[in-house]
């Protein structure tokens, strides 16, 4: 499974990065920022299903563009085919596709592939976290005001609520930052490229595989209420961290 889920992120990037740049057509869509589809996820995601069902045709599949396929198996899929795709509709390279696999409740598999920076992430439980073939872990920081933290307002879609999060944090951090992909905003808490990640309203598809690579690098996971992470709630709030930081952002974020 595991050489299956990797050539299948990298089967499925390459696509992504064959049409990279090449649509000018995709700028039109910068008159929206949440819910952007473009062919290309579409394309993708298609992709994805394919494969998985040619190799495990009994296994369910949860996707972004298709949505639940219910084979009543124990094993499930959970796939973002594009994870940034406004990033990727405006050349941006910090896009990523995300690709996990769990079994009942339990995270077995996840990848993060980010194409474009040539940045492939895997996870399986109880084997770590890696980076390029080369193990990961979170970072060491444990004092708040020395942290760099990721914000991303996910599905959420009051702004209200976003700004008070980013009030209430960025003065209290080293610095705060968005990339635009959570796939790729985990997969750097996972390798100790920031501290913490904080996000709203966020799809299982989204942080799945995200979800595996923090807590297989050492790291922790929660929602804001301290409680472990529900893929099969639709939306979540969540605080990925490296452990050290965690009650110190949880603090912060729990009320709001």
């Amino acid at each position: 499974m595991r050489q299956f889920i990797t050539q299948l992120s990298k089967d499925a990037g390459k696509i992504l990065l064959r049409y990279f740049r090449k649509d000018k057509s995709l700028v039109k869509l910068r008159k929206s920022v949440k819910g952007i589809t473009t062919k290309y996820d579409i394309m993708v995601d298609r992709f994805i299903i394919r494969e998985i069902t040619k190799k495990y045709p009994k296994h369910n599949l949860v996707t972004e563009e298709t949505g639940a396929i219910d084979k009543r198996s124990e094993y499930t899929w959970i796939v973002d085919s594009l994870d940034g795709t406004t990033n990727y509709a405006y050349g941006n390279p910090l896009f990523s596709l995300c690709i996990a696999l769990i079994k009942g409740d339990e995270l077995l598999l996840g990848t993060v592939y980010a194409p474009a920076i040539d940045g492939f992430y895997i996870a399986e439980k109880g084997k770590g976290a890696y980076f390029n073939n080369q193990k990961v872990y979170v970072s060491d920081i444990g004092d708040l005001k020395k942290s760099y933290v990721f914000l991303c307002d996910g599905g959420e879609i009051n702004r209200k609520r976003s700004a008070k999060i980013v009030f209430d944090l960025y003065h209290k951090v080293t610095d705060a930052r968005k990339l635009g992909s959570a796939g790729i905003e985990c997969a750097w808490i996972a390798a100790g490229r920031a501290d913490a990640y904080v996000t709203t309203k966020i799809r299982p598809w989204d942080v799945a595989s995200g979800v595996l690579l923090v807590e297989e690098a050492g790291g922790m996971v929660t929602d804001f209420k301290g409680k472990p992470w529900d893929w099969k709630k639709k939306q979540s709030d969540l605080i990925f961290s490296n452990k050290k930081v965690h009650s110190q952002v949880q603090k912060i974020v729990k009320d709001l």
